[in-house]
């Protein structure tokens, strides 16, 4: 109606809890006489049900309403800092604004404010300052409701716990049910003992003695710092902590709020294409938010989206273009001119040469490296994709994925009915869509099964039917699948697939997806795990495809792309993928790279050996890395935060973003145009409008597609006595370079362990640890037993102290278990 009433605990996305009780309006309802009669207290209208004949009097209509929320409101302020001058959310804090329109001019509490210690390190990130709590349970009800994480809990009741002669709960408070942090006693004065890798309950007992939880907690929920309350999601509270309760160790008293200049843009992290605030003091990034955006991420991100920034302008940040001096055959600084024409001449010079442009990259990038390629280099030798690739994959993406536009939504996902997920965690890989996934499932709109390893937290917490599989049994299990299993029947009630990248490391996966697609009705989707790969295929930066889906083996489509491109022809031979462009490198049929947002770490094994056989490299890279050692040629480009463009998500959404910070570096796309208009050729990108119109032209292809892949499912072996069949993803919060800088968010990762079924660790005599040993390194881990299949063992691909490709193997591969000596 128009009329604003005051809350703290009200959140669009969260149930009513009617905790702070602001909200406070007068309401009358019809009697069983029909007479219209006042309820005796006033009551909380944000937890209040309409019902027919219901009149409602606000503080505008009502003295009643009007001094029950300024009473609230003194009760309130009465223990509450009145700190705001130096509170991190002084200038933005809704108790601030409130207490100016409800509250009173002058305290009438004398006593003594009741203090807390402070502040909780709820976890490496979050900071809790339980003096300025107001109880209002918008946290609680997020890490419940939302996030299915506990590892923020409302302890105590009322003002103090009456019936203890000794106790230390000081009545209601936040924590996160570690005794020895909020310092817990027991009725007989004594500390508890303690419970670091437990659950306690409200008196610092344990969880299954205080009703709280069954507790223990698995080694593999704990994070970095061994605390058993990580979780993915935990920034958020922050955000919509109405006082300046909870905060950022990264962000805690270094900004003032009014202070910041604010930009709207998409996280680059992954694949979800979430909606951020980006907020900027003297041209240096102090901290991100979550956006509003209702058709993606809602009001949430990530901790890795909203946290892991630094990156960007880290000490390693490249300032000036690199050449190697012939002579020293060091890298030295020089100017952008030289290096162009050093760069120039090399490529033209080079006997073929090959261009790998990583994830990084924003679709107009992306699609300068496509131009580029065909263009000015005259090759399909283009490839995005940092891992071993198969011509199953190639189909897959060229039939099903490119030029498909928007597709399954996250909308779908909510109320899809049945989703199956096949090579995906979507806590670790996507998190926006587990959150759509958890929300589906606790409001009875969607069931989801998953086909993986074993049964993460993250398949609990949905809900989710655990089906297991052995790496390269996929295929198998979902040919499989027939009427009378409840995924299959759920699937063919309008369900959904959601196919993440790494189903391509399994033979004919992809193919079975699409086949069991096909016998159920159900859409399929794919979801990778990096922010610019669905961009790097929409733009043609594969060997296979031209931009907007269009083969390269087809007439029609090579004539449509060179009027756009203003040339006369393109080359017609398909291109090489990551791995042949490698190997042509290692034995000298191509002796150029072009590499872009290119990880050596991530790359097929021998990637190094390929890298150095190369006669010359061109870098283009925000900052330095181990394949800056082995280049030619490096130039710097601006990182997102410096730069515009789009990025597209899984569901095939364009997500643009603007230029935050001013900035002296240049985007890919701009240096990439520069180095042609070297070479002789005009690519004719030098804006970003110029680029964006260009794409806008490839829209609507209408024409022939690759053919979508028939391989039938490949036969698995049983491992060899004393060995296991690997099975990895990367976690959420890792080793990755995007990463660096924040050991705040570093802290919150999970612990790396090694996840078997007890028969295989039985059978290789393992107990809490064990040594996993492969043909170039070993890795020793603890050792995790959950129901799982037999003869697999799960390790994180690329944690902090656990990196697979130490060990010379990927996953699907056998590695030998010894036990820890």
């Amino acid at each position: 109606a128009g009329i604003r009433i005051p809350r703290f605990c009200d959140h669009p996305l969260l149930k009513p809890a009617g905790a702070c009780r602001q909200c406070l309006v007068e309401v009358a309802r019809p009697g069983r006489d029909g007479n219209l009669a006042k309820m005796p207290k006033p009551a909380a209208s944000c937890a209040e049900a309409v019902s027919p004949g219901m009149e409602v009097y606000t503080q505008h209509t009502s003295d009643v309403a009007l001094k029950a929320q300024h009473g609230i409101m003194e009760f309130l302020l009465i223990n509450h800092p009145m700190d705001c001058p130096v509170c991190d959310k002084g200038g933005e804090c809704p108790l601030q604004n409130q207490a100016m329109t409800e509250g009173r001019a002058k305290s009438r509490f004398i006593d003594v404010k009741r203090t807390y210690p402070k502040p909780i390190q709820v976890s490496s990130q979050i900071l809790l300052d339980r003096d300025r709590c107001i109880l209002c349970q918008r946290c609680t009800r997020f890490q419940s409701q939302i996030a299915g994480d506990r590892f923020i809990q409302l302890q105590g009741r009322g003002g103090g716990t009456p019936g203890y002669g000794v106790h230390s709960l000081n009545g209601s408070q936040i924590g996160n049910f570690d005794s020895s942090v909020l310092g817990f006693t027991e009725s007989d004065g004594n500390a508890p003992a303690a419970v670091s890798a437990q659950y306690a309950g409200p008196f610092g007992t344990l969880g299954f003695e205080g009703g709280f939880s069954a507790g223990p907690v698995a080694d593999s929920e704990e994070d970095a710092t061994g605390r058993p309350f990580s979780s993915y999601f935990s920034g958020n509270i922050i955000q919509i902590c109405p006082v300046g309760a909870l905060t950022s160790a990264s962000y805690r008293f270094r900004s003032r709020p009014f202070d910041l200049v604010s930009v709207p843009s998409v996280a680059e992290h992954d694949a979800s294409g979430s909606a951020i605030r980006i907020d900027y003091r003297r041209g240096t990034i102090l901290r991100r938010m979550a956006g509003e955006d209702a058709e993606v991420n809602e009001e949430w991100i990530t901790d890795k989206d909203r946290f892991a920034f630094p990156w960007q302008d880290g000490i390693d940040r490249l300032k000036a273009p690199l050449v190697r001096d012939a002579a020293s055959g060091q890298l030295i600084p020089t100017s952008w001119p030289h290096a162009l024409s050093v760069a120039a001449r090399g490529l033209k010079e080079a006997n073929g040469v090959g261009v790998l442009t990583g994830g990084r990259l924003a679709m107009e990038d992306a699609y300068a490296y496509s131009k580029f390629a065909r263009v000015v280099l005259g090759t399909n030798d283009i490839d995005f994709r940092t891992r071993p690739v198969t011509a199953e994959e190639d189909s897959f993406i060229g039939s099903t994925v490119a030029g498909s536009g928007l597709g399954v939504t996250y909308k779908d996902l909510e109320t899809g009915g049945h989703v199956l997920t096949v090579g995906f965690e979507a806590e670790e890989e996507c998190g926006t869509v587990f959150l759509r996934l958890r929300k589906g499932f606790l409001a009875g709109t969607v069931n989801v099964s998953v086909v993986s390893a074993y049964e993460t937290g993250g398949t609990s917490k949905m809900g989710a039917r655990f089906i297991p599989a052995a790496p390269g049994s996929e295929a198998s299990l979902l040919d499989g699948l027939a009427s009378g299993d409840p995924s299959f029947d759920g699937l063919a009630e309008g369900g959904i697939i959601l196919v993440g990248e790494r189903a391509a490391d399994a033979p004919g996966a992809l193919s079975a997806a699409l086949r069991l697609a096909e016998r159920t009705g159900a859409r399929i989707a794919w979801i990778p795990r990096r922010a610019g790969d669905r961009g790097s295929i929409e733009a043609g930066a594969l060997g296979a495809l031209l931009p907007g889906g269009r083969p390269v083996a087809e007439s029609t489509a090579r004539v449509d792309t060179a009027a756009v491109w203003g040339v006369d022809s393109l080359p017609e031979t398909p291109g090489r993928n990551t791995q042949q462009i490698l190997d042509a490198a290692a034995d000298g049929s191509l002796d150029g790279l072009l590499l872009a947002g290119v990880e050596l770490a991530d790359l097929p094994k021998g990637a190094g050996d390929a890298i150095n056989a190369a006669r010359f490299v061109v870098q283009l890279e925000v900052r330095g890395t181990v394949i800056s050692d082995r280049a030619d040629v490096v130039l710097p480009v601006a990182p997102p935060a410096e730069k515009g463009g789009s990025f597209v998500n899984w569901e095939g959404r364009i997500r643009p973003f603007g230029q935050v910070l001013t900035s002296v570096q240049r985007p890919d796309r701009t240096v990439l145009n520069e180095l042609a208009l070297e070479m002789g050729t005009d690519l004719g990108l030098g804006s970003l409008a110029d680029a964006v119109t260009e794409i806008s032209e490839f829209h609507g292809w209408d024409g022939a597609r690759l053919k979508a892949p028939s391989v039938g499912a490949a036969a698995t072996s049983t491992p060899a006595a004393g060995h296991a069949v690997l099975a990895s993803w990367s976690l959420m919060l890792g080793a990755g370079s995007l990463q660096a800088f924040e050991p705040h968010l570093a802290g919150t990762a999970r612990k790396p362990v090694a996840v078997m079924d007890a028969a295989t660790a039985k059978a290789a005599g393992i107990g809490s640890q064990l040594t996993l040993s492969g043909p170039s390194g070993e890795l020793t881990l603890d050792a995790v037993i959950r129901p799982m299949p037999e003869g697999v063992v799960w390790v994180p691909q690329n944690s902090v102290g656990c990196q697979i490709s130490a060990l010379g193997v990927r996953a699907g591969e056998q590695v030998a278990l010894e036990v820890t000596k």
